[in-house]
């Protein structure tokens, strides 16, 4: 059954973009009917102003991935980054989640849009990036590269960087297998940032219960469980958690 995980591997994460729905045809449009004059009355008085938005004063924890944290087959709400967001709410931590990531993205798209979680200035940043690289066979060289510009972009605004790294199904050979893997474990001690070796380890069973029937993506308690494994690597970068 664990092989079946990795073999699925091969067509889950590269193969995980939505496809929109066309847009029925507008119906035609009904004239409306032209309403009688009003009689005349006192003019209404100004409404009141509207109230002033509440700041939200939280530090920010960015997700930035690809459908793994976008929760791809999922309900809205049921990704891992919104699970995490329970888990930080329910444990007291003032922290806000902001999930940026995209089905299908790769290290290069990851840097193309690199500038949507700098902006953010987040004090931490989750990089889950990678397995569409691999799956593809993309160079090696390329994905560390790309993968060490992300880290120390958002390091240099002030974010604590984890990073969240993947594997291979066996088909793709020990060798390059092996390579890809070092590539996490070489930019978490280059980088001096938190390294998750296997995002989805928690949830490679033998019955594969928490897995999608696609082999590669959680289902919303495998999501629930995956947030549980990013908790504890965040953990120690959160600080206490606020007093009541």
């Amino acid at each position: 059954m664990r092989l079946f995980f990795f073999f699925a591997l091969a067509i889950g994460l590269s193969a995980c973009s939505h496809t929109p729905e066309p847009s029925a045809s507008a119906a035609p449009a009904i004239p409306e009917a032209v309403p009688e004059a009003a009689p005349e009355s006192a003019p209404a008085p100004d409404p009141a102003p509207p109230a002033p938005a509440k700041s939200d004063n939280r530090k920010v924890l960015v997700v930035f991935g690809d459908s793994l944290s976008a929760g791809f087959g999922l309900q809205p709400g049921q990704s891992f980054p919104d699970d995490l967001q329970r888990k930080l709410d329910q444990q007291g931590y003032a922290w806000r989640v902001v999930n940026l990531g995209i089905s299908g993205d790769t290290t290069e798209g990851g840097v193309a849009r690199l500038d949507t979680a700098t902006s953010l200035k987040p004090a931490v940043a989750i990089v889950e990036l990678g397995g569409n690289d691999g799956l593809r066979g993309l160079p090696l060289t390329a994905t560390k590269a790309n993968l060490d510009q992300m880290i120390q972009a958002l390091q240099h605004t002030g974010a604590k960087v984890v990073l969240a790294g993947m594997t291979l199904p066996p088909n793709y050979g020990p060798d390059y297998i092996r390579q890809f893997e070092q590539v996490y474990k070489d930019l978490a001690a280059k980088d001096k940032c938190v390294l998750i070796p296997f995002l989805l380890a928690d949830i490679v069973t033998k019955d594969l219960r928490y897995i999608q029937r696609d082999g590669i993506h959680p289902t919303a308690e495998g999501a629930e469980i995956v947030a549980g494994t990013v908790l504890r690597a965040v953990k120690p970068l959160l600080g206490p958690p606020r007093t009541h």
